[in-house]
């Protein structure tokens, strides 16, 4: 069974796409940036947008059934080498424990406010 998930970002609908989709034990979720969709401001440092990232991650996880510990596979985009170093701490009090196959990638972003974008994938853990 497919389900969309949507966090009410403007942006779902205009680009056409979901911020997550579940498909059977799979839960694929979108590229997620560090806007604070309550708001829809972007915080300035790339470390608080890594938390609004993996916020908006876990919520749609859990929306569809999902836990942070079903991740399996992450890709981190960020605009700057010397966010690496900033983002790593964050990331690893997240992933730390459950340590997903991940790669992180510098690169341009769609708006230059954004700093960094997260994308995983979860699998149902076996009960």
């Amino acid at each position: 069974m497919r389900r969309l998930i949507s966090t009410g970002s403007p942006f779902e609908k205009t680009a056409g796409y979901s911020r997550a989709v579940v498909d059977g034990e799979w839960c694929f979720v979108s590229g997620t940036t560090g806007y604070d969709y309550a708001t829809m401001t972007m915080p300035e440092s790339v470390e608080e947008q890594t938390r609004n990232c993996l916020a908006t991650i876990r919520a749609a996880l859990a929306e569809g059934g999902f836990a942070m510990e079903d991740v399996v596979r992450a890709h981190y985009y960020v605009t700057d080498r010397a966010y690496v170093d900033l983002v790593f701490p964050i990331l690893g009090e997240t992933f730390g424990g459950i340590r997903p196959a991940a790669t992180m990638i510098v690169c341009q972003l769609n708006k230059p406010e954004m700093k960094i974008e997260i994308e995983v994938t979860a699998k149902k853990r076996d009960s």
